[in-house]
């Protein structure tokens, strides 16, 4: 879909019904908190005439040639002195103060926009609400047969949490300051200002140390940052109104950095048994272990100016202290009834270590589960229960659970999720925000941008907006769009996506790309490969990530379109049925050109039975829509039943781990649509 196709006629098309948009209106996300229409559109010449009746400062001004150069590329329009004068798009900057809480979780984000004849009048309570508002202002772009203009409205908004995040793990798989910092872009244009970077875990500890330098030598596993690049990042992050929260993870989770310093280790550390890298701990008996953490975190922690310093603490193996004669012995001596009191014990010792540097420590939900300082952030990934034990026992709360991007789970399901549903009110009031995360055991650096964009946009849109918000057919109509915007200012999903169909097909990717177009990657876990072979004690082989499954994305908007334009066509919007019955055979075609393609790229043998689910989906749908012929129920009940069956065994966690997974673990996308085709009969 090009950016160019009107916000308003998407939007229209999926009659929005929200509190905060009618139809119409542009598709903004997140949604503001409030939105007014107005009259007559601004016409955008490509020149901006900023004025500044308020704060103006040196970051501003970095701010506002962001936003210049990002209004050229959305609009089209350059203003060039030789071709004469041109009316400007007249922008009033009113920042009311500087924000002393700048780049904290107090920080300032609340704007007031208004767009009408006299130009833009941007208000704000401090740089980081001009940063948020001018984000809004590049979405009010609208494409006209007359050329670009700005929509007119008038927006109040702010957000509903103060912390709003995304963890990328960088340790599992590294990403290069550029592609981190293009994430970043993102995130400032979908108004999320916390990244998690994940930088230490069993695979690798990603950051230069001058104190420990083995870590260079033999704890990074590949590349790594130095501390230069690490602040840096910083830096950008910090333009954009970003905080960067590093986490370097421990006890658990520790086997790279164990295997260069050994001394600290729970277990003897055994680099050539792969299956450690994820169990291996600290031992937390030993003073020598603590001094160690208090110079290495000491050293990572003035790298990082945000007050909070993520320390990790999920899913320490209790046996790796029990199974030491030592260490049981001296959880026996000192009244540690269990693995847990031993962790909280440890827990408590780190976060007076981050305090002396100035820090908070957050952790995992794990180090809740006993008492450790109220202080201590709790983020609560493993469910509800989590959230309320930690927010009751009185700590602060960021809330991850329902949002890990790996999952490859559909926006929609993640926006389903709110983080303060079930909670009581007195809980609710400890959870300052929530994060999307992605673990990146089956995402590599040129898969990142893909498996982020745009369902971020989704999540973030839950942590900003109002919690009303929540209209799935809004969304779907509206994430789309945001995906073209992020595409026109420098996003790779689609650019990635279509090397890597490429490389596997180098002659002509594109029955590949139409394939993949309305098929998705097995969900919960399915694609781990690698850790399914570790549960079951068997050799680890590695796994590659440049298969159809690594290029499929977890929202098929040509299937979404699809199945929404059925349902349209039944509920009385029948010239969409030529449409309709056009893409039903071009995907029944696909598979004649998915088999040549297969006998020139035998790689792809594995998407021939993937291919024919699709075609015979296809063939069931225009039966369907045409009447069909003697028998066509029966081969279209077949067809549904097999795609089901395929969707089930991933639909949960338990399913990907014990059932057998469809060819290419990929499956159909367009059954919501064949099924209320078939429904219908010959009503359409």
């Amino acid at each position: 879909m090009a950016f160019s196709h009107l916000r308003h006629a998407l939007v229209a098309a999926a009659m929005l019904v929200t509190p905060c948009i009618a139809m119409g209106a542009p598709a903004l996300m997140p949604m503001p908190a409030s939105y007014v229409p107005g009259a007559r559109p601004i016409t955008l010449t490509g020149r901006v005439e900023v004025t500044w009746p308020g704060m103006r400062s040196p970051l501003l001004d970095r701010v506002v040639g962001r936003f210049e150069r990002r209004l050229e590329l959305l609009s089209g329009r350059r203003y060039a002195p030789e071709y004469g004068p041109v009316a400007p798009l007249r922008l009033q900057i009113d920042c009311t103060a500087k924000d002393p809480h700048m780049l904290s979780v107090e920080m300032r984000e609340h704007y007031h926009l208004q767009v009408d004849d006299h130009g833009v009048l941007l208000t704000a309570d401090g740089p980081a609400g001009v940063i948020r508002g001018l984000a809004t202002l590049l979405q009010l772009v609208d494409h006209t047969a007359d050329g670009p203009v700005l929509d007119a409205a008038v927006i109040d908004d702010r957000p509903r949490f103060a912390w709003r995040g995304l963890l990328i793990d960088v340790s599992r798989h590294f990403m290069t300051p550029a592609t981190l910092e293009r994430q970043i872009d993102a995130m400032e244009l979908a108004k999320l200002n916390v990244l998690h970077l994940h930088l230490s875990d069993g695979q690798s500890f990603r950051v230069e140390s001058h104190r420990y330098p083995r870590i260079q030598k033999i704890a990074v596993r590949g590349e790594y940052y130095t501390q230069g690049q690490i602040r840096a990042l910083v830096a950008y992050a910090a333009e954009r109104a970003i905080r960067v929260v590093p986490e370097f993870d421990t006890p658990g989770h520790s086997f790279a950095l164990l295997t260069a310093y050994p001394q600290y280790a729970a277990q003897t550390p055994d680099a050539m048994d792969q299956r450690q890298v994820y169990v291996d701990a600290f031992d937390p008996t030993r003073p020598e272990t603590y001094v160690f953490l208090r110079h290495l975190y000491h050293e990572m922690a003035r790298l990082f100016p945000d007050t909070y310093f993520h320390a990790g603490g999920d899913e320490v193996r209790g046996w790796q202290w029990t199974q030491n004669p030592r260490i049981a012995a001296y959880m026996k001596a000192h009244g540690y009834a269990d693995p847990k009191a031993l962790q909280a014990a440890f827990t408590a010792r780190i976060a007076r270590m981050l305090e002396h540097d100035g820090k908070v420590m957050m952790g995992w939900d794990e180090v809740s589960e006993a008492p450790v300082p109220q202080g201590v952030m709790v983020e609560a990934w493993r469910g509800q229960k989590y959230t309320a034990s930690a927010a009751s026992a009185g700590h602060p709360v960021v809330v991850s659970a329902g949002y890990y991007l790996d999952l490859l789970l559909p926006a929609a399901e993640h926006y389903r999720v709110d983080p303060t549903d079930t909670l009581s009110d007195g809980q609710k009031k400890q959870v300052i925000g929530a994060e999307a995360a992605l673990w990146t055991e089956t995402v590599t650096e040129e898969m990142l941008d893909a498996r982020l964009w745009p369902r971020t946009a989704a999540i973030a849109e839950r942590f900003w907006s109002p919690q009303d918000v929540r209209d799935p057919d809004s969304l779907s109509a509206r994430l789309p769009v945001m995906q073209d915007e992020l595409q026109v200012l420098g996003n790779r999903a689609q650019a990635n996506t279509y090397r890597m169909a490429a490389r596997l097909a180098p002659a002509d990717p594109q029955p590949l790309l139409t394939l993949l177009s309305v098929t998705g990657p097995v969900r919960n876990y399915a694609r781990n490969h690698q850790a399914w072979q570790y549960l079951h004690k068997v050799p680890i082989t590695q796994q590659q990530f440049d298969t159809p499954a690594d290029i499929a994305a977890p929202d098929s908007f040509a299937a979404q379109a699809f199945n929404r334009d059925v349902r349209a066509c039944l509920a009385g919007q029948h010239a969409l049925k030529a449409d309709l019955r056009a893409r039903l055979v071009a995907w029944r075609d696909n598979d004649a050109a998915m088999v040549r393609l297969v006998a020139q790229y035998p790689v792809l043998q594995p998407l021939l039975p993937v291919s024919a689910e699709l075609a015979a989906l296809a063939r069931a749908g225009l039966a369907a829509l045409d009447g069909g012929g003697h028998g066509w129920r029966d081969s279209a009940r077949h067809a549904i039943t097999l795609a089901h069956q395929q969707i089930d065994a991933s639909a949960t966690t338990k399913a990907a781990h014990t059932m057998t997974q469809p060819p290419a673990d990929l499956v159909q996308e367009i059954v919501p649509g064949i099924e209320a085709l078939m429904a219908s009969g010959r009503k359409t």
